[in-house]
């Protein structure tokens, strides 16, 4: 269920919705004028949801070199990187 709370919150009650998020590691959406505006989360939980997204675009990458056969063994990159550290 998510925690929606009024924009005066953040002024009045900054503390609570601080702890809210650390402790749950859930997002608090804010409102103004009754309708939705911002949505406040901890650092950590912010950085794991753009680590998500990373990741996510990384394995589209790498799904579409793979369609469009632009790839290499792994046999040839531990050979190429072989050979460049025995330079």
């Amino acid at each position: 269920m998510p925690n929606i709370r009024p924009s005066s919150d953040l002024r009045n009650k900054y503390n609570e919705i601080s702890e809210f998020c650390h402790k749950y590691s859930e997002p608090v959406y804010i409102t103004k004028n009754g309708h939705g505006d911002l949505v406040v989360m901890s650092i950590a939980a912010f950085e794991k949801l753009v680590g998500k997204s990373e990741l996510y675009k990384l394995l589209d990458e790498g799904m579409e070199a793979v369609k469009n056969h632009r790839v290499v063994s792994a046999e040839s990159v531990f050979e190429t990187i072989k050979n460049g550290l025995s330079k």
